[in-house]
């Protein structure tokens, strides 16, 4: 099973999650970050991390749930598959880069590249606005599930 593990404050990265369950179908579990207890985690085959960045790292509710469930975890998923998406509103990867350094302690795997989606806000207004992440953002979110959740049930991650 897939934990599709995501945090969202403004809509996008929720989205990009709910996009994700759907390609991963019944083979993925959608979390969000309070959901994700120690022991979810654990019955988990691999991961997806999706959620919002936030002043250039990543969002408060997203670190606090590698916090809770970090040192439960340690020594016990070494080797699983995990991808992120980030909801950006210019870069993403101070984002991607925290979740990828957190994760090596777990010793997980990346097995697909980050999908970064930039929603180009920069103002205040639009920072805080409700974001609509595009058709095109929400296939390639579609598509990752998918391949994820395949590539569990095939073996090959």
């Amino acid at each position: 099973m897939l934990a599709i593990v995501w945090h969202s404050r403004t809509g996008a990265a929720e989205a990009m999650a709910r996009a994700a369950g759907e390609g991963a179908g019944e083979r993925g579990l959608l979390l969000t970050a309070d959901e994700a207890t120690p022991e979810r985690l654990l019955a988990a085959a691999g991961y997806l991390f999706i959620a919002p960045e936030n002043l250039g790292s990543l969002s408060g509710a997203m670190k606090e749930m590698f916090d809770r469930a970090y040192y439960p975890l340690l020594g016990r998923i070494e080797g699983r598959a995990y991808a992120t998406a980030i909801a950006a509103g210019s870069a993403g990867q101070g984002a991607e880069a925290q979740i990828d350094r957190i994760v090596t302690g777990w010793r997980l795997r990346r097995v697909a590249e980050s999908l970064i989606v930039n929603l180009g806000a920069q103002t205040p207004e639009a920072i805080i606005a409700p974001k609509t992440v595009t058709p095109d953002d929400l296939a390639r979110c579609r598509e990752l599930g998918a391949a994820l959740a395949e590539g569990l049930d095939l073996g090959l991650f």
